[in-house]
């Protein structure tokens, strides 16, 4: 199957964008939803490579055609003159040098962005002229990630002026707001009470995290459990459950709050933004149970709270890789080490160096993320002057 003729073309600025690797794609979806607060009509469609599996659509991508299969010039001139983009994005490697000439010949304004050194095209023979820079010199500017990928582009005929090292593209947060008013309030009511969030449960994880509450509670007779689900239903779920466990609840959906003998605060994940800041400690739902989805942790890491998250983490996988090797991220298997890291992260300087980890990680794709988004409105204002009636 090609890519040529996937629907009608949306109205108004189109932005192709490759990816290569997962982290890549949802860092591109990503710069689509920054890029649609400044450019209200620009639209992101989205190809990648063909061993790469998507579980879902992600935000920001409102075109998804699926596995790049252009093979042949006629399949390559039916995409470009079927979608007629105005930009490409390129990430990464596999540069498909039939799709990159006839980049060249219409000369769509092209990016690549966040190649490996590893990923450069290799010369095809030491004996003859090296024909790389005719590869790579069709695209207005090469983001890299270090000085090693910008030495061996300039030796294979790159402009200088062309490369710009700017680090990796990586997913990035753009964290929930919150009444401030209530934020102050609760700060202040709870100030001297240790106190943990679980977001995002499904109904399967409601009992499990019951109990590791519970056992947490024999040690740490005030700890405040704050629930969020993600839906009414399994809201109501929680409801039932909880007033046959017999704990003292403040239901927050219904305008309850919670006072000093509260166990347990229950809500909707849409208040997320105010939990994140009051939580100094988290569990990220949908992941008790291998093998499921997992929930987007960035937002947590922007907002200081440190993590903890079951090994079900299938659609987000890459930046809980990034959170755990930094230590901002630990995995649990059960609800007896939920409550042992419940217990042991309620001492304020673990949590706070988990959550400093959690930061770096978060702010790490930052330059890259903020230099690709200039870029791109340069280039689209330019295509419009270009293409201004006289």
């Amino acid at each position: 199957m090609t890519n040529s003729a996937h629907g009608p073309r949306p109205e108004g600025e189109l932005i192709w964008a490759h990816a290569t690797t997962q982290e890549r794609l949802l860092g591109l979806c990503d710069v689509g939803n920054r890029l649609k607060t400044l450019r209200p009509d620009v639209s992101l469609m989205m190809t990648w490579e063909a061993d790469l599996r998507l579980p879902y659509q992600p935000d920001g991508c409102d075109i998804a055609l699926g596995p790049l299969m252009l093979e042949h010039p006629a399949e390559i001139r039916a995409f470009l003159d079927h979608w007629r983009p105005d930009l490409c994005i390129w990430t990464g490697g596999n540069l498909r040098r039939m799709l990159m000439r006839q980049l060249r010949e219409r000369q769509l304004p092209s990016l690549l962005v966040d190649i490996d050194a590893e990923e450069l095209p290799g010369r095809a023979s030491r004996w003859l002229p090296d024909q790389r820079h005719r590869l790579l010199n069709g695209f207005a500017e090469i983001l890299v990630p270090g000085t090693e990928v910008s030495e061996r582009l300039k030796r294979a005929g790159v402009p200088p002026e062309r490369i710009h090292p700017c680090g990796r593209l990586f997913q990035s947060s753009t964290p929930p707001g919150c009444n401030d008013d209530d934020l102050s309030h609760l700060q202040a009511q709870m100030s001297t009470r240790p106190v943990w969030l679980a977001a995002h449960l499904t109904r399967t994880e409601l009992q499990p995290i019951l109990r590791a509450h519970r056992s947490a509670l024999r040690l740490l007779h005030r700890l405040l459990l704050v629930i969020t689900t993600d839906d009414l239903e399994t809201l109501e779920t929680a409801r039932k459950l909880l007033a046959s466990e017999g704990l003292v609840v403040a239901d927050w959906d219904t305008g309850e709050e919670p006072e000093d003998h509260t166990q347990v605060v229950l809500g909707l994940s849409e208040d997320l933004g105010l939990w994140y800041r009051l939580c100094p400690l988290c569990f990220l739902g949908n992941s008790l149970i291998r093998g499921a989805q997992g929930s987007n942790p960035l937002d947590a890491a922007a907002l200081g709270s440190a993590i903890l998250h079951g090994p079900g983490v299938v659609s987000h996988a890459q930046a809980y890789d990034r959170l755990s090797t930094l230590g901002a991220a630990q995995r649990i298997l059960g609800e007896e080490e939920l409550a042992e890291a419940v217990l042991r992260l309620s001492a304020p300087d673990q949590a706070a160096e988990m959550a400093l980890a959690g930061w770096q990680v978060v702010t790490e794709g930052a330059a890259m993320t903020d230099h690709l988004l200039d870029k791109i409105q340069d280039l689209l204002d330019q295509s419009e002057i270009h293409h201004a009636p006289a």
